[in-house]
């Protein structure tokens, strides 16, 4: 019996830790992150996502087109006049909102502010 309560007292925090460990769900937006660069142009354009509205108008390369951009920006706010240079992160989220992107954006850097 001493034998039996000598491996109990043994094993049993290993149990445990392996159910506490079981227990364990991966958070939403667990994805990896990835950093880019993103260039915002120092206008918006009208245009039309789930309602008509204002889109920031982004590209990655100088040498790339504007796009619209229908999402926002973590921890950015734009001022009208400005073009900017910003370091993002960006995390998939594995349960979006209905209606929103599945990427989130963060701001990591605003690399620059230029009156233009």
């Amino acid at each position: 019996m001493k034998n039996i309560l000598k491996t109990f007292s043994i094993l049993f925090p290993f149990a445990v830790l392996l159910l506490l460990m079981m227990q364990c769900k991966t958070m939403p937006d667990s994805a990896p992150a990835d950093e880019k660069i993103m260039i915002i142009a120092s206008y918006t354009r009208d245009c039309t996502g789930v309602a008509p509205m204002k889109c920031l108008q982004v590209k990655e390369k100088e040498t790339d087109n504007w796009e619209n951009f229908y999402s926002n920006i973590e921890g950015f706010t734009y001022e009208p006049g400005f073009e900017y240079v910003l370091k993002v992160q960006t995390r998939k989220m594995d349960n979006p909102p209905v209606d929103h992107s599945s990427v989130r954006f963060i701001l990591i850097q605003q690399v620059s502010k230029t009156k233009k």
